[in-house]
């Protein structure tokens, strides 16, 4: 079983990524950050095993892929849900939706109803917050000292970008323009475009306005 991948980046979109590990093999994974083509990255891995194939979902944390595991043993919970919940809600949001017994605020996924919120919250009640126990942080490079020196300080890079949401850099604000004046074009008004792109920005390492351009137009 793979529960963990350290490699070059390849591709990434915000949906899928491929990471070349130090073998030469690439390995194409679900998940919902960008990354910086070309840099090191180090994600945890849940590996999902069927009769007719194999599907790889990757976490920046070793917390968020246990919550995953432990969405999964809830009844009609496949790993599309699981993952689209952790997606789109968050790790820290769904423990408390399930302590709290808020549904509403699980339904908020797409997909999701009334009753299979209602089934996660019967099931992980009293038992969600064992996933606090594991860590919330990406992974770090103590481990990781064979990489090259390059690649090392691009990764701490990453890391302190994500853990930190720090402002916007002169090249990222000509990533914005770039992308709004895109997004203008194809008939989107600038006050709803800029508060969607500006928060993608905090959240993902963009470099590129084609990336930017990709996931506003998913979140409209």
């Amino acid at each position: 079983m793979i529960g963990f991948l350290c490699g070059e980046v390849i591709f990434s979109d915000g949906n899928e990524s491929v990471l070349q590990t130090s073998s030469g093999i690439g390995y194409q994974v679900f998940y919902n950050k960008v990354l910086v083509e070309g840099t090191q990255a180090a994600i945890f891995i849940a590996h999902i095993i069927k009769e007719d194939s194999e599907t790889l979902y990757a976490f920046h944390s070793l917390r968020a892929k246990k919550l995953f595991e432990m969405l999964l043993t809830v009844k009609g919970i496949g790993p599309k849900s699981a993952y689209g919940l952790i997606a789109n809600i968050g790790v820290n949001e769904i423990i408390n939706a399930v302590n709290l017994e808020a549904k509403t605020t699980l339904t908020k996924v797409p997909g999701l109803g009334t009753k299979g919120a209602a089934q996660i919250i019967l099931d992980l009640s009293g038992k969600i917050d064992r996933v606090k126990m594991y860590s919330d942080s990406s992974k770090t490079l103590k481990n990781l000292s064979t990489l090259p020196k390059t690649n090392i300080l691009e990764m701490f890079d990453e890391v302190a970008y994500v853990e930190n949401s720090i402002s916007m850099n002169t090249n990222q604000h000509e990533i914005l323009n770039d992308a709004l004046m895109a997004c203008k074009e194809l008939g989107f008004k600038e006050d709803k475009i800029i508060p969607i792109a500006q928060k993608i920005l905090g959240a993902n390492l963009i470099t590129k306005p084609e990336q930017l351009i990709h996931l506003v137009l998913k979140e409209i």
